[in-house]
Formats: structure tokens, sequence, C-alpha cells
């Protein structure tokens, strides 16, 4: 299998961000590691199985690491496929800014002509 490239690496990580049970096991990873048991207790009616299947989602987008303490697999959190996203999303920063501006000047042109009509 060739090594992923980095748009492989986002859409893996964008596709495991895309759901929101795996939102909140990230969030949660973000105060530390935890188990299995610990994650489910995040979604009311979640099973274990339920909670193992998203976590190999998020194993296999990188942004989940498993230990082993015994007959425990704490799960934590690797920052580092989020710092790639917010690189990938610093490149569009400029345009959002831009139309942010773009749309302040707008607004004062129409402030300035209902000065003026006034």
């Amino acid at each position: 299998m060739p090594p992923a490239t980095t748009d492989d690496v986002l859409s893996q990580t964008f596709a495991a961000l895309a759901d929101p049970t795996r939102r909140a096991i990230l969030a949660r990873l973000s105060e530390g590691a935890a188990n299995v048991g610990e994650l489910a207790a995040l979604v009311p009616g979640i099973s274990l199985q339920a909670v193992s299947k998203h976590l190999q989602v998020l194993e296999r987008a990188g942004l989940v690491t498993r230990g082993r303490i015994a007959q425990q697999r704490p799960a934590t959190l690797r920052a580092e496929p989020i710092a790639e996203i917010a690189e990938w999303l610093a490149h569009y920063q400029h345009f959002y800014e831009d139309s942010l501006d773009r749309l302040g000047e707008h607004l004062a042109r129409l402030q300035a002509a209902a000065d003026e009509e006034a």
C-alpha cells in the first residue's frame, strides 16, 4: 500500500470528525486518556462495541492511540492530525478575512449613502 498523501490524511481526518459521537469522544479525550467504558458514558444508550468501532475509525485517522495497562486499553488523543487540519484551514483564512473586509466596506458605503439621503 503506498504511503498516504496529505490529502488522504485530511480526508480520513475529516471523515472521522464528521460523526458527532466521535467528536464527543475526542472532546473527552482532550481532558485525558479514557477507556471504552468511560467513553460509552458520554452517549446514553451506546454499546461498548459501538464505542470500540468509533475508536477504530479514530485510530485509522491517526486521531487516537490505544495503549495497554493490564486488561485496560485506554485511548489517548493525538494532536498531529488536528494540527494538519489547522494548517490546511489557515490557507483559506485570508479568503475569509478578505470577505469580511469587503463586507465591512460595502456596509460602510451603504451607511454613507443612507446618511447622504437623510
